[in-house]
């Protein structure tokens, strides 16, 4: 069986999905249900960079579309239309926080996707990469970013002052433990 050529614009794409290119509006991934399609030679790097193909995507609206159709089941991650699941390979977490920033009383997380996730005690967790305990954020249906190294560091800072203890930042709802 000939594989389909994965050839189409950002609006066609858009189209399809029943959403403007430039929409923040999520589709409903969650309540579509194809049949799978097979496997795309897609990766999400651990830097959360996306690559087709063996070529990195650099148009920054496409991984931002591609972004909102991405769904977990289990351990694979699909890229899903209301009639195509096609399963990509993610190297670790789909999404990475690129920064942080406190601001009226909560703190933000800016994600890799062009997102912001306010950062809080229901949504923040720890996991091990590389050996390290690196804080991650629940983005939304199972699918997760990890911290980068310069949010981490943004991280720490927000840290109080504690001698002796494991270091915490203050988010709504609570403290949240970096160790």
């Amino acid at each position: 069986m000939a594989e389909r050529a994965l050839i189409v614009t950002l609006d066609e794409l858009a189209h399809q999905l029943g959403i403007k290119a430039t929409s923040s509006k999520l589709p409903p991934v969650m309540s579509w249900n194809p049949e799978l399609s097979g496997d795309m030679d897609m990766v999400i790097r651990k830097d959360g960079t996306w690559w087709h193909e063996g070529v990195k995507i650099e148009r920054k609206k496409l991984v931002q579309v591609f972004s909102t159709i991405l769904r977990k089941e289990g351990d694979d991650y699909f890229l899903l239309t209301p009639v195509e699941k096609w399963r990509i390979r993610v190297e670790d977490l789909p999404f990475v926080v690129d920064m942080i920033e406190r601001d009226q009383g909560g703190l933000f997380a800016a994600l890799n996707i062009d997102g912001v996730v306010e950062i809080t005690t229901d949504n923040f967790a720890l996991s091990e990469l590389d050996g390290l305990m690196i804080p991650m954020i629940h983005i939304r249906d199972g699918l997760w970013a990890r911290f980068s190294r310069n949010a981490y560091y943004q991280l720490i800072e927000e840290c109080d002052a504690i001698e002796d203890a494991t270091p915490e930042v203050s988010v709504r709802g609570g403290l949240v433990s970096l160790g």
